[in-house]
């Protein structure tokens, strides 16, 4: 109570800041890229995947440099040896240099992976913001499209396609894209239909704008976030699948390297040389676990309601 007494209103009358103080105070603006990155930087997985596929990348890229053999060259007088010397992986049935070998197909495997990766992206994009954006009769023809491509299995086309053409990275990467890009174009469809009924669509065709011009500046760039995080996850299932290609036969055929051809090659062999599977399998995974650490992480960063 005594404390109470000594209260005087001048205590209460609002404190007097000079502008350059008002300015000091106020909070730096952030952009939302930046934002993204300030979430996305805090997530220790996120930040783990992004490194090991740096790793795995600059493995893959000079990696081969690190011991001066080459992936395709056969020694019959070292094969199926164990670690030695700089033979860091050891060496296969044929006597070739397996730490070439596993990261010349680390880097086969991901090219197929970004190739297919990139189709999906020029096709689903095109496809999904074409039909959200006009809607009607053209967005009920091009769902009926994509019901279409969803009932046909994909491994079915991907045999055919192969059929036709000899496996090699282009038609693997071409075989993947033909039904990987559905899903896609949905992701894209239900963001533009979305986001085209805002407000600075609205003005934009109050102006004058062209349909491609609304589309290609207002619309498809704001829906870089799902696109983004819908990649990430599109090209650990591209390695995956392209490995399970191989494994059956259907993907790159030997002497070239992928990771699956060699995952395939090394399990006749797995009861007696199991070294031979371990490395390339413990490559596909991590690369595998990389991408998906990834794509959680920035499906947390670009939309901070999912962690809710």
């Amino acid at each position: 109570m005594d404390k109470a007494k000594n209260l005087t209103p001048d205590l209460f009358k609002p404190a007097r800041i000079e502008r350059t103080e008002k300015d000091a105070l106020t909070r730096t603006p952030v952009g939302f890229w930046k934002d993204v990155w300030g979430r996305f930087r805090s997530n220790l997985g996120a930040m783990l995947g992004l490194a090991m596929i740096v790793v795995i990348m600059l493995l893959a890229v000079f990696g081969p440099l690190a011991n001066g053999y080459d992936w395709e060259t056969q020694k019959l007088e070292i094969q199926n040896r164990e670690s030695f010397g700089d033979h860091y992986f050891g060496t296969d049935h044929f006597g070739r240099d397996l730490w070439q070998r596993t990261w010349y197909g680390a880097k086969i495997s991901l090219t197929i992976a970004f190739l297919a990766a990139f189709l999906d992206v020029v096709i689903g994009v095109t496809f999904g913001g074409i039909s959200g954006y006009f809607g009607g009769r053209v967005d009920m023809v091009m769902q009926r499209i994509l019901e279409i491509m969803y009932s046909i299995p994909n491994l079915i086309v991907i045999i055919l396609m192969l059929l036709i053409f000899d496996p090699g990275i282009v038609p693997v990467a071409v075989a993947m894209a033909i039904t990987g890009w559905v899903p896609m174009a949905r992701v894209v469809r239900a963001q533009v239909m979305k986001l085209k009924s805002q407000e600075y669509v609205l003005a934009a065709r109050t102006l004058g704008a062209s349909h491609s011009r609304i589309l290609l500046k207002h619309l498809i760039p704001n829906v870089m976030g799902p696109i983004i995080i819908a990649v990430t996850f599109a090209i650990p299932s591209a390695i995956f699948f392209e490995a399970f290609l191989a494994f059956i036969g259907l993907g790159i055929r030997p002497p070239e390297a992928s990771l699956g051809v060699l995952i395939n090659e090394a399990f006749t062999y797995l009861q007696i040389f199991p070294y031979q599977l371990i490395y390339p399998s413990v490559v596909l995974s991590i690369i595998i676990l990389s991408f998906n650490l990834l794509g959680d992480g920035l499906r947390d960063a670009l939309d901070p309601r999912m962690r809710k």
